[in-house]
């Protein structure tokens, strides 16, 4: 039976383009996803301003949507709470889960806290939490499609000039063992739709900034991946600069066989 799952990331609430909001909102509903996840940045500074506006978007969404922060959802500007508060305006605006989980009968998805306090951007994946997501995608599932969400990329080209993931490397190698189809990432404000290097079988989507005004070379968008079965295909919704509007831009697709995915 055909999935839909729309990936949004880096909203940055505080620096956004109010004008995409209503548009991005509209369009999203009206895909009727199964489920829309969010890889992180609701906010520009944790503040709780912000966290009011990303808290009215979440109540906007029609459809059950699941979430992991971004490092800018802790406070670059007030030290105290970013080290010994980091979560709790997330988790009083946005959820108290850090790490969620969202399953029906196609398909399993699982959030990653990639978020270093103590590190402004770079991000880390813990084996804990790798072992957290392979524990949701064990043998007992079936043939659902396996997906993890989270804000770092665990792979990124030599043109980026942000630090690696820390742990990424172990983290690629143990979604491709486990059984991982595909992860779902944001933090660098640009695309990507392409199989990781390590781990043919695992599948790197990633998402630019959905409203952002910073932008890096690259319109505001958000993917939508509709999958039946071992197919799949990767669509990218664009707002071009100066339209109020997201139009559908580009689509990969894609197919799971034994020895990963293939370009159909």
């Amino acid at each position: 039976m055909t999935r839909r799952v729309v990936h949004l990331s880096d909203l940055h609430f505080g620096r956004d383009n109010p004008e995409l909001l209503d548009p991005l909102l509209e369009i999203v509903n009206g895909l009727s996803p199964d489920l829309v996840a969010i890889s992180g940045d609701f906010t520009q500074r944790a503040r709780i301003s912000q966290y009011k506006e990303a808290a009215a978007f979440l109540d906007r969404l029609e459809h059950p949507w699941l979430a992991v922060p971004g490092n800018h959802d802790t406070p670059l500007d007030n030290l105290f709470v970013r080290f010994f508060r980091p979560w709790r305006r997330y988790r009083a605006h946005v959820t108290r889960d850090m790490e969620p989980r969202f399953s029906d009968d196609e398909m399993i998805v699982a959030g990653v806290n990639t978020v270093n306090p103590y590190s402004w951007q770079r991000g880390r994946i813990r084996q804990k939490a790798v072992q957290r997501v392979c524990d949701a995608f064990d043998g007992r599932h079936g043939e659902r499609m396996r997906i993890a969400v989270l804000h770092h990329p665990l792979e990124q080209g030599p043109d980026v000039d942000k630090a690696p993931t820390r742990g990424a490397d172990r983290a690629v190698a143990s979604f491709g063992a486990c059984g991982a189809d595909i992860v779902l990432s944001g933090h660098l404000h640009s695309w990507r739709a392409e199989p990781f290097e390590g781990a043919a079988g695992v599948l790197l989507v990633q998402a630019g900034t959905s409203l952002s005004t910073r932008l890096r070379d690259e319109p505001n968008d958000f993917n939508l991946l509709t999958f039946d079965g071992p197919d799949l295909e990767v669509a990218r919704y664009t707002a071009p600069q100066g339209k109020r509007a997201f139009d559908r831009a580009a689509s990969r697709a894609y197919s799971r066989t034994e020895s990963g995915w293939r370009a159909a």
